[in-house]
């Protein structure tokens, strides 16, 4: 019967079947991926330094870093970074090295590395000033279990490892917008994590755990290398991985507890990743058209003329997806909000679809006040008007 369809008619239904095919081959991704059994070796505890680069105060930021200061490994040292010291989280800093004196903690204020990323500034220097073969940088939002440290560096024996990240997921404050944020990241983006190192191994890194060897480091030239760029965690790990190193995606989940944000800061601050993202890897977001089934199943329905035309594409679109999120969200990351709030998926993916959309059309991205262009994965700061 597809032999009589109108060219529109086509192009829509065969865009609805190859992104329904696409939740198949997640799921198939990511029941290889979880199944796999992890542990790790207690004999296995090189020294690491955790290096945390951080800007304001975030949402309990006492309660996250002492996350890291209660941890379950036998030598460390943990590295704040501020750019200055009127910033509000000095205090919070300088009370937990007073409320945990037996926690090696050291507050570096400043960098003299140049770039336009100030996380990389910071991190420039940490990496200098750090005394272990083994760096942990982490978001300063994250909060973490007494076995995280033995869980990242445990692909370290191999000594062929250069980097390693983890999973995560969002714990946000009880409001819409956040929560659709939050189900977003574990039900669309991390599902396209997992299936992007089923297809070509894992060449990236994911920002909320980057773990690297000093050596590997060295090899792509310190953070310096990065210090313009806008995903400072997947250059990081396509650099480590283009240098030989490989690098490893744990199925090790940690939090990020994400603030409470209105619908309008929400969508501000997923368009700003997807711009930055658009302009550094056009191709791979047009690729990403293919992976939202939402829109084209939509489309799809309104040009059926029967019943079980229609009925089919909802219904699979309905199974496949919800098992998706599912499978990656619940099983696999254990999302707690995700299994409470199933149900919101379709409307993330109707976010989801306007932000690709409209990422198409912008060139500029507003970064800590400042506007940016990103090309070629670089930021470029934008002509001011006088």
């Amino acid at each position: 019967m597809y032999l009589h369809l109108h060219p529109v008619e086509w192009v829509v239904s065969v865009g609805a079947i190859i992104s329904l095919l696409y939740y198949l081959v997640v799921l198939a991704s990511a029941w290889r991926y979880f199944r796999r059994p992890f542990s790790w070796k207690a004999d296995f505890a090189p020294p690491v330094s955790v290096l945390k680069p951080v800007r304001g105060l975030d949402r309990d930021a006492y309660e996250n870093f002492a996350s890291f200061c209660n941890l379950d490994y036998p030598e460390y040292e943990i590295l704040f970074g501020v750019a200055d010291e009127d910033d509000p989280v000095v205090p919070v800093i300088q009370k937990l090295i007073q409320d945990y004196p037996n926690c090696n903690i050291r507050l570096l204020i400043g960098s003299t590395c140049q770039g336009w990323n100030n996380k990389v500034r910071k991190l420039c220097r940490m990496s200098r000033e750090a005394r272990h073969p083994i760096l942990v940088i982490s978001d300063s939002d994250i909060r973490v279990q007494a076995d995280y440290l033995r869980a990242v560096v445990s692909p370290f024996r191999n000594p062929r490892v250069g980097a390693v990240s983890c999973m995560y997921h969002m714990q946000p404050e009880s409001k819409l917008a956040s929560e659709i944020e939050a189900i977003g990241l574990t039900s669309d983006f991390l599902a396209g994590v997992i299936v992007a190192r089923q297809l070509e191994g894992v060449k990236f890194a994911l920002g909320a755990t980057m773990a690297v060897t000093t050596r590997a480091l060295r090899d792509i030239g310190g953070f310096e290398a990065i210090a313009d760029c806008f995903s400072d965690d997947f250059e990081l790990g396509r650099r480590i991985a283009d240098k030989g190193h490989e690098v490893e995606l744990i199925p090790y989940t940690v939090a990020t507890l994400s603030p409470a944000q209105g619908a309008l800061d929400a969508v501000k601050h997923q368009l700003r990743w997807a711009v930055g993202v658009t302009n550094s890897r056009p191709w791979g977001q047009l690729g990403r058209l293919l992976t939202q089934a939402l829109p084209w199943v939509v489309a799809a329905t309104l040009v059926q003329h029967t019943w079980e035309g229609t009925a089919g594409f909802l219904g699979a679109y309905l199974v496949l997806r919800l098992a998706v999120a599912w499978t990656v969200g619940v099983w696999g990351l254990q999302d707690p909000l995700l299994r409470k709030r199933l149900w919101l998926v379709p409307a993330w993916d109707a976010l989801a679809f306007f932000i690709l959309a409209v990422s198409f059309a912008k060139r500029r991205i507003q970064w800590r006040g400042t506007e940016f262009y990103v090309r070629k994965g670089r930021l470029i700061p934008a002509p001011t008007k006088d």
